[in-house]
């Protein structure tokens, strides 16, 4: 399996893998599938940010992609800019122990390279993977949002980490 930077023909394929978590789960508090246009828009916004952001894909050995990572925008406003969200997904037919650990290692290392000097994560929970993994990678818990969120006719929280260690 490789990982590498993503490109526009990845983008169907990374829209199958988010739409499924849209449709299936409050992972993500979407509640509509995106459309190919709302992903490359999303995709051209990321690209076109100076080296803040990156888009990896990791493909198993047929060259079918099974999970994606990417940092973004924290927030809107200029100051915020030091900082980054980031997210991951894997195919949720194909996640294998370890996978997440690759995305999440390389996304950082390409992190390390940017200007970004802090890096959130946002998850909906409960979800003890995920926080395992972030744990693992120096995420620490910095915030707890309760009942933030509505979907499926149910209310969630979330917590927010916060890697405050790139290397720079």
């Amino acid at each position: 399996m490789t990982i590498r930077y993503a490109t526009a023909l990845d983008l169907d394929a990374i829209n199958a893998i988010y739409n499924h978590y849209v449709l299936n789960t409050a992972i993500t508090f979407d509640y509509d599938p995106w459309s190919i246009q709302r992903r490359q828009a999303w995709f051209e916004k990321l690209l076109n940010s100076d080296g803040y952001y990156h888009v990896l894909v990791k493909e198993d050995a047929q060259g079918m992609i099974v999970g994606f990572a990417y940092n973004g925008e924290f927030r809107e406003k200029l100051a915020y800019k030091i900082s980054s969200e980031i997210t991951i997904y894997l195919h949720h037919e194909r996640q294998a122990k370890g996978m997440g650990s690759e995305l999440m290692t390389a996304l950082l290392e390409k992190m390390n390279s940017s200007p970004i000097r802090r890096a959130y994560s946002v998850i909906t929970l409960p979800n003890p993977a995920s926080l395992r993994l972030h744990e693992k990678f120096g995420f620490k818990q910095v915030g707890y949002l309760t009942d933030v969120g509505y979907k499926f006719e149910q209310y969630y929280s979330v917590a927010i980490l916060e890697k405050t260690t790139l290397d720079h």
